[in-house]
């Protein structure tokens, strides 16, 4: 039997980004033995997906820790074929430590490059299209998702979700809480109940705007990654930062309004709807010029 490894360590939105490239892969390869290497924070949900037999955690060792690399070593050993969909200088490293098989990839001497010099230039969802027809894939079916199905919470029928949190280390994507409390008002005014999303770090995100619009709900902290799914496929709408949970809203075909600010290329990474739709982006230099009224006028 044929053993495929497949490498994507992260983060959330890129993991969500690569579910076309899993679903080719393994359409392309159907008797394959097929093995994703990730990190531990994506792991859970790589195990619940139809894609692959074997999950493994990457560790991510320092290159000093011999002990890690070895270990490294030993999970990157014994493949007919890597798709390494992470294409990082660290990933490029692990073509030499697998022992050079055949590898998809950007590292220097592999078997199927992606030949293309404005490979940078690309959206992740293109650039991963193109890197996997390089290597001879020629299926690309639309990824099942029915997969991701969380608990059912009662809400009412018309709600929208708001994602007003991102990366703790980039405050300059996170549009401020406050013009996500005069938004949900005015939502609240369109008779649509708006749910906060996020993790229990971001529930003081979710009282700012429950102050400016007390008829909100605050889910934050209650939510999994297949819940967020779930929730996304009953909502009539979701506005967001440049941030994970988005990709998976937007993946599920959420109708879905993304800001940007300099510190993002929404080119290079927005999020993507089924079909490589693209959500409605706003994007200002600093996220502190964007309106209310603004991003109101623009909801589907």
């Amino acid at each position: 039997m044929t053993r495929i490894l497949v490498i994507r360590l992260g983060a959330f939105g890129d993991v969500v980004l690569s579910f076309g490239p899993f679903a080719a892969i393994r359409a392309w390869h159907p008797q394959a033995e097929i093995s994703l290497l990730t990190t531990a924070p994506f792991a859970g949900m790589a195990r619940a997906a139809p894609w692959f037999d074997r999950v493994l955690v990457d560790s991510r060792p320092a290159w000093w820790d011999f002990f890690g690399v070895w270990r490294l070593r030993g999970r990157l050993r014994g493949y007919d074929l890597v798709y390494d969909l992470q294409t990082s200088g660290r990933t490029d490293r692990y073509f030499w430590l697998a022992g050079r098989p055949a590898w998809s990839g950007t590292a220097l001497g592999c078997s199927l490059p992606h030949a293309n010099k404005a490979r940078g230039a690309m959206h992740t969802l293109e650039r991963q299209r193109e890197q996997l027809l390089m290597a001879g894939v020629e299926n690309f079916p639309a990824p099942d998702l029915s997969w991701l199905a969380g608990a059912a919470f009662e809400l009412p029928e018309k709600f929208a979700l708001l994602v007003p949190g991102a990366a703790a280390h980039r405050p300059g994507k996170r549009w401020p809480a406050e013009r996500f409390g005069a938004l949900a008002a005015v939502l609240h005014g369109r008779g649509i109940t708006p749910v906060v999303l996020g993790t229990t770090t971001e529930a003081k995100l979710a009282a700012i705007i429950r102050q400016k619009c007390p008829e909100a709900v605050d889910l934050t902290g209650r939510t999994s990654m297949a819940d967020i799914a779930g929730l996304a496929r009953r909502a009539v709408l979701a506005v967001g930062n440049d941030t994970g949970p988005m990709h998976l809203i937007a993946a599920v075909g959420c109708p879905s309004t993304v800001v940007f600010s300099a510190d993002s290329d929404p080119a290079l990474t927005a999020p993507r709807g089924p079909g490589g739709a693209w959500p409605v982006v706003l994007r200002v230099a600093d996220l502190a010029d964007l309106t209310a009224e603004r991003v109101a006028a623009a909801l589907p």
